[in-house]
């Protein structure tokens, strides 16, 4: 230490400015109290008030209940508020320049839509000029026409008569020679006689007159008034931003939508179409999902597609090149195809079945139910609603098993305990009946284009073919696990070409003369209950295997596609099924004594 201590060291510089520099930041960051120049203003987060710790009772903010306060020096809190005010002004800085960017660009894109509107607009009506360019053309072309076929026919006049001059002034050249008499006699004679031929002659054959008219009809008026109307200018209202998508369920294999909904800037709906949408919708892999847009013209278009696969599909729709609201949407595909409608329960009331096993559908979308439990057929609409009941006729002793839509509109009904096989009138009236001596237990029937009833049996493992009247022509099969062979036949349905196709626990093809052609499917497990074939040739079979029951959709060459199961409504024992005009399918469940209808494409 120097002699006279502390003070007695030489000055730093150094540390003095750094302090003169402190001292003149703390004045300049921290603010006092106006009232108590000492005292440093504070801040609490939480009740968002300035406070000194002497003018102000902040009794909350010291001692108990402190905790809940978070209480800093103000200077810190003016120094957070600048960075959240500087952050803020550069997001707004940021968002504003991004619109600024995105109308610039919109004004650019109005520039290059007006060219090219423009040179639309010329082009069409260059159209319309080179259309009245060719009609002048075509009416010059007519008159000049007319003016060649008058002047033949006028040219051939003025030949004819130059041809009579020469000939008379031949016949009087020399007659002032000629001293006979009878001569001149007989040349004053044939002048006479000419005569009367030049005055014919002195008719124009053809007139000069030609005149075009314009006036004589509604042409004019009506191209003005077509002019009129030539031509439209499509402007839209439509906001991207706020215009919407409505998601519906979707399912693998059938035909699904996205309804989009149009508002203009006001949130107001639009109410009509036009406008440019852009869709594009991909797989989780980025493949390409095809879609196609309809527009309803009333301010809303559905986006329809057809997902092959469940999972997740990314849909992107804009509008303008802007997205629309919520775009790009996420798109969950599931694989579970559910009944749509269903009807009745087990009873024997009108609402009721019992053992429903055959479903057939004519040409008007009409349900026929062979309802073997209580011995009847339900006819219901393809809404679901009871019609009529038809019975016990032909159905009698709850043993009808196998039913069929004739080509004149009858139904053909098999009962295996009488072995007869009825037609009966949409009445219910029977027309005939017929049986034969082969039959052991006969379950079900088909009518092939020309009327033949061909009849599957089971006992018998084999198939009949009789023809119109009921006389059997032919039959085929036998017991067995080989081609040709039935283990248990189930049912039997009529093909493209009358094909026919018989179910075990497998699918067979014969001609229409009971010769096999080959076998579709034969997975080796289970028993199918039910084929049918659809108007795009489509097989469709319900098979129950293991406690599984479904319907399997085959193409027409029998290659599987995909199944229905019904997840969330089990089917239970799917025997028949029939197929309506509009792809939607109906199943008799005979395991749950209802009717199901779904949609599968």
């Amino acid at each position: 230490m120097p002699q006279g201590g502390v003070t007695a060291f030489p000055p730093s510089f150094i540390v003095n400015q750094l302090l003169d520099l402190m001292a003149q930041q703390r004045r300049d960051v921290i603010p006092k109290c106006s009232v108590h120049t000492n005292q440093e203003l504070l801040f609490c987060e939480t009740c968002d008030i300035v406070f000194c710790s002497v003018c102000v009772d902040c009794g909350s903010h010291s001692g108990r209940g402190a905790s809940e306060h978070t209480v800093i020096p103000f200077a810190i809190a003016i120094k957070r508020m600048s960075e959240i005010l500087l952050f803020k002004a550069h997001l707004c800085i940021k968002n504003l320049n991004a619109a600024y960017e995105a109308v610039s660009d919109e004004l650019r894109q109005l520039e290059l839509s007006v060219d090219k509107t423009l040179d639309s607009v010329n082009r069409s009506f260059q159209d319309v000029m080179a259309v009245v360019d060719r009609r002048r053309h075509e009416c010059l072309q007519w008159v000049r026409k007319i003016r060649e076929e008058k002047k033949n026919i006028l040219k051939e006049q003025l030949d004819l008569i130059q041809a009579e001059k020469d000939k008379v002034q031949g016949e009087c050249d020399g007659l002032q020679y000629q001293v006979e008499v009878r001569n001149i006699t007989k040349k004053i004679s044939d002048l006479n006689e000419k005569l009367d031929t030049t005055s014919t002659l002195s008719e124009p054959r053809e007139n000069s007159f030609l005149k075009y008219e314009y006036k004589h009809n509604d042409a004019l008026r009506e191209i003005a008034k077509a002019i009129a109307n030539f031509g439209h200018i499509s402007v839209s209202t439509t906001f991207p931003a706020l215009s919407t998508a409505k998601i519906f369920p979707t399912t693998a294999h059938l035909r699904s939508s996205v309804r989009i909904t149009t508002v203009d800037y006001h949130g107001n709906p639009r109410i009509s179409g036009g406008d440019p949408i852009v869709v594009d919708l991909r797989t989780e892999k980025g493949d390409v999902v095809e879609t196609k847009i309809k527009d309803n013209e009333d301010g809303t278009y559905d986006i329809l597609y057809l997902p092959q696969k469940s999972g997740k599909l990314k849909l992107c729709v804009s509008i303008f090149s802007r997205p629309i609201k919520d775009s790009p949407f996420s798109i969950e595909v599931s694989e579970h195809i559910n009944p749509v409608a269903k009807f009745g329960s087990r009873g024997s009331g009108l609402d009721h079945f019992c053992q429903p096993v055959r479903v057939c559908i004519n040409a008007d979308d009409v349900i026929y139910v062979l309802d073997t439990g209580n011995s009847r057929i339900k006819v219901l609409s393809a809404e679901g609603q009871v019609l009529k009941v038809l019975g016990s006729a032909g159905v009698e002793n709850q043993s009808a098993t196998g039913m069929a839509m004739t080509p004149d509109g009858n139904i053909a009904v098999i009962n295996w305990r009488t072995k007869l096989v009825s037609i009966l009138s949409t009445e219910g009236e029977v027309l005939k009946q017929f049986t034969n001596p082969g039959f052991q237990e006969p379950i079900d029937i088909t009518v092939n284009s020309k009327g033949e009833f061909i009849i599957s049996d089971a006992g018998a493992g084999k198939i009949f073919i009789f023809d119109t009247s009921g006389n059997l022509l032919t039959t085929f099969g036998s017991h067995g696990d080989k081609d040709g062979q039935f283990k248990l036949i189930s049912a039997i349905a009529v093909g493209k070409n009358d094909e026919i196709l018989v179910a075990d626990h497998r699918i067979q093809v014969f001609s229409k003369d009971g010769k096999f052609s080959r076998r579709l499917i034969d997975s080796g497990k289970g028993q199918f209950g039910g084929i049918c074939i659809d108007g795009g040739g489509h097989i469709l079979a319900t098979k129950t295997e293991k406690g599984r029951s479904y319907v399997q959709i085959l193409s027409g060459g029998g290659k599987p596609l995909y199944i229905l199961d019904s997840s969330d409504d089990k089917l239970k024992r799917p025997s028949g099924l029939g197929v309506m005009s509009d792809y939607r399918l109906v199943i008799a469940d005979l395991g749950n004594d209802c009717i199901k209808k779904f949609r599968y494409k």
